[in-house]
């Protein structure tokens, strides 16, 4: 069985030991405890079941906070005396499934056998949802392994994080990424634009307004911070928001209260703070145009996303991605030559990974199910390789055998890379690997994930193909 450890939780110790002898005869490992012990025995990562009892109180404030909190790591079963209603809060009745005891043997089964599915779609939603996030920050580079380092620990603290970086590096990826692997990720997560919305309304953004409270205020409005309270407030270009606002969202956070646009009325706010700015604060606190004591406020946390430039290595794994992206949205298709790649990987990305997925999905649309060469790129890739490729008559592509650990050797076409060896040169066994990683997953993508024709289509054995899946962490679908 997938999962075999059981927490059982009750202080009728003749039911315990009943519930105990049945799931010890279906090879479960069970292990009775007290429900101040459970989150500890939960944190430490085991597939487990939880089984509570009636005489669990339900009224103790951090009751529900608890369960809250660990919904998505561990289902639950509550078991009641027959006879009587199961007693559970109504806000907790889609943590629970209740089972009346003494119960039938089959009755237990199919009990124990429903958890046992819905911790599966637990654990698969779980990691979809990881691995779905985490793909936005692809790359093998010091600099993007930093970030994700940097958003594993800071994730499950409520800590103010203050993340910088230029235009299009994905500064919201990064807050999404914070917010969907925190302790409020079944709350909303909600995003407001300092910069895109004119100072004298957003006090109402952020605050909301009552009705009447100024002219076109026909009735009273939420703003941000309600709408995000138990979630998270993700404040873009903080570093664009006027001198006034900056007082009152200081006093936000210092008090985590605030009002409405023409109320008194103070409302309380449980809301995490995660901000971004492309520009330097410290400069601005200098020029006049930010208040230190705010920026101390935020910067509890800093996570700063290196540009583009700084981690070129990344290009072919953020290409490979983008390319999925379109495939799954049903958008077409495209593939791109390895002196294509290595033209991208020479630009300086002034619009960082913005401009690179612009770009992209462009070259999809003009050069459908295609293969994008060097003289396919926009023109201003051009200066970065040597004039012969550019032409129409070129030469065929050069085929290369590579040596795939026994099988017959695989044949790739690679454009002669004549004038693409950047000056500084280029770690060419990470190259290769990142390059061997790309082709695995376009030729599992083509397959439908079938591993015995991807293998048909890279020309090798298909345990030769397993081996490098397992090499480079990729599942296998059959």
């Amino acid at each position: 069985m997938a999962l075999q450890k059981v927490f059982v939780i009750d202080s009728d110790e003749a039911r315990c030991t009943q519930i105990s002898t049945v799931l010890s005869f279906l090879d479960y490992k069970v292990k009775p405890l007290s429900l101040d012990k459970l989150p500890a025995a939960i944190a430490k990562g085991e597939s487990s079941l939880v089984l509570l009892s009636e005489s669990v109180d339900f009224s103790a404030a951090d009751i529900h906070q608890f369960f809250a909190e660990h919904k998505n790591q561990s289902p639950f079963l509550y078991v009641h005396n027959k006879g009587k209603a199961a007693k559970i809060p109504k806000a907790l009745q889609s943590y629970l499934l209740p089972l009346e005891w003494p119960t039938r043997y089959q009755d237990f089964i199919d009990s124990i056998r429903k958890l046992q599915s819905a911790g599966h779609s637990l654990n698969e939603e779980t990691s979809r949802r990881a691995a779905e996030l985490f793909r936005s920050l692809v790359g093998n580079s010091q600099a993007i392994k930093e970030v994700r380092q940097l958003i594993q620990q800071v994730c499950l603290s409520d800590a103010t994080v203050l993340i910088l970086g230029e235009s299009g590096t994905g500064k919201e990826v990064v807050a999404r990424n914070i917010h969907y692997h925190s302790t409020r990720r079944e709350q909303a997560f909600v995003p407001i634009n300092c910069g895109a919305i004119p100072g004298e309304l957003l006090e109402s953004e952020l605050f909301g307004h009552e009705k009447g409270a100024f002219t076109g205020a026909i009735t009273a409005r939420k703003g941000r911070f309600e709408l995000a309270d138990g979630g998270t407030l993700f404040l873009d270009e903080i570093g664009d928001m006027p001198m006034q606002m900056q007082v009152k969202l200081l006093r936000v956070l210092q008090e985590s209260v605030f009002e409405r646009v023409g109320s008194n009325k103070q409302i309380k706010c449980n809301v995490r703070v995660l901000a971004a700015t492309h520009r330097d604060l410290q400069q601005e606190i200098v020029d006049g145009n930010f208040r230190e004591d705010l920026f101390y406020r935020l910067d509890v946390f800093p996570i700063t996303i290196a540009p583009l430039r700084d981690r070129v290595d990344d290009i072919p794994m953020l290409v490979s991605e983008l390319v999925q992206r379109i495939e799954r949205d049903k958008k077409g298709s495209v593939r791109f030559t390895s002196a294509a790649l290595m033209a991208l990987c020479q630009h300086t990305w002034p619009g960082n990974v913005r401009e690179l997925a612009n770009m992209v999905e462009r070259l999809a649309i003009i050069h459908a199910y295609g293969l994008v060469d060097v003289k396919d790129l926009p023109e201003k890739f051009h200066q970065y390789v040597d004039a012969s490729l550019l032409l129409d008559n070129e030469s065929p592509a050069e085929l290369v055998d590579i040596d795939d650990g026994g099988a017959q050797p695989s044949r790739l076409a690679v454009t002669p890379p004549a004038g693409l060896l950047p000056e500084q040169g280029i770690d060419l066994k990470e190259h290769l690997n990142t390059l061997e990683l790309s082709l695995i997953q376009q030729a599992l993508d083509d397959s439908a994930g079938v591993v015995a024709h991807a293998a048909k289509k890279l020309n090798m054995r298909r345990t030769t193909l397993v081996e490098k899946m397992r090499k480079h962490h990729i599942q296998r679908a059959d």
